[in-house]
């Protein structure tokens, strides 16, 4: 019985500290925070493992989280080049590691793109001497010289946390229209899968015996205008 009582209570603690990770959920524009979901796509992991964290590498998961590749009803805002926006999670991160900002061009509708094309990251949030940039919400703008059309707006917080384990990626996408945009062509690009290799030193680093002032952050380099 007592062996029975010690599984139970194990698997009620492995159970809760899944589900008790967090999850992008909320996007803001213009001053105005929407709900939850209106403009990010909503994962489709079951309810007890809603926030739960993709770590498989060859997934495509990891562009969007679980059953991200469609839209299930999100919608499109419609923003300026250069606008300002917030991805906000229903709690703050607490996981120690980066945070990456990717954006993929729909060749048509973003209601109707799996992201399966390029992927440019537009900024990243890495350590600030021993410091991780764990917070509620961040903020950043849509690159100004960009073409106009429809995009997949990925925020990415890569948990580093566990040495010898998997790293854990908490991914949302938001679905955004730019105008008013220019005419360069952002590069670099990768495909998710395949952005991210088990080599990458800012992937497979042990936070905790490192020296963090030369981190550099897993994926492509930043496009910048």
């Amino acid at each position: 019985m007592k062996s029975l009582l010690t599984l139970a209570a194990a698997t009620l603690f492995t159970v809760n500290t899944v589900a008790g990770h967090y999850i992008f959920q909320q996007f803001s524009a213009g001053g105005t925070k929407y709900p939850a979901w209106k403009y990010v796509r909503r994962n489709s992991n079951p309810a007890w493992l809603q926030n739960g964290p993709v770590t498989d590498l060859a997934s495509k998961d990891l562009r969007c989280n679980v059953g991200g590749d469609v839209s299930n009803g999100t919608e499109t805002i419609t923003m300026k080049a250069g606008d300002e926006f917030t991805f906000t999670l229903d709690t703050a991160v607490y996981h120690a590691g980066p945070v990456s900002l990717y954006m993929s061009k729909a060749p048509g509708a973003v209601a109707d793109y799996d992201g399966s094309g390029p992927w440019f990251k537009i900024y990243d949030w890495g350590p600030s001497g021993s410091s991780w940039p764990m917070r509620i919400s961040y903020t950043y703008n849509i690159p100004r010289c960009i073409p106009d059309g429809e995009y997949l707006l990925r925020i990415q917080q890569l948990g580093l946390h566990n040495p010898g384990a998997p790293p854990q990626f908490y991914i949302s996408c938001a679905q955004v229209k730019v105008t008013n945009g220019g005419n360069t062509t952002p590069s670099p690009t990768a495909l998710i899968p395949g952005a991210f290799k088990s080599t990458d030193p800012g992937y497979n680093i042990n936070i905790y015996n490192s020296n963090l002032a030369n981190y550099v952050v897993p994926g492509p380099k930043v496009f910048t205008c």
